[in-house]
């Protein structure tokens, strides 16, 4: 019997599935901000977090383990060429005569794989919650208002200056 070695998700994919349920949450932390703090409605918010985002901070750390291995078995999302979209962009970038239609392009078919990304990012998320026990759902509920309420760093204090 020949063994095959399983191979490791690379580190690039790592990276955009970390990113795409970064900014799945971010979006999703940002609503529930904004109702939370009376603000929805009422116009901007104060500020935008580029990062994990409160529901990402909420979740154990082996909540996330666990979404990040449901989405890097997800045959929809290992499909996507997204490092390839990257390289068909820089090539963009650097034709001449610069085509700022194909860039639009290929910027909205990243946007689709980008889309289908959050929203399976979306479902193992709440499939994660769904696998969670009543007393670990309030948990993360109590994390999560806790994550809510923390005052966020200004651009200022986060740039050093």
């Amino acid at each position: 019997m020949v063994e095959v070695a399983k191979s490791k998700p690379s580190r690039m994919w790592r990276t955009i599935l970390v990113l795409s349920l970064t900014l799945n949450l971010i979006v999703v932390g940002i609503v529930a901000g904004a109702g939370l703090s009376g603000r929805l409605g009422n116009g901007p918010p104060r500020s935008f977090e580029f990062g994990p985002g409160p529901m990402a901070r909420a979740l154990e750390p082996q909540d996330r383990r666990a979404i990040g291995r449901a989405l890097r078995e997800d045959r929809d999302v290992r499909g996507m060429n997204l490092r390839g979209q990257f390289v068909q962009i820089v090539s963009s970038l650097r034709q001449e005569p610069f085509d700022p239609a194909a860039l639009q392009d290929l910027m909205a078919m990243q946007g689709e794989r980008f889309a289908a990304i959050q929203a399976k990012s979306s479902e193992a998320l709440v499939a994660q919650i769904v696998a969670m026990t009543p007393d670990e759902r309030a948990a993360f509920a109590d994390r999560l208002e806790n994550e809510m309420r923390r005052p966020r760093k200004s651009r200022d204090d986060r740039s050093g200056g």
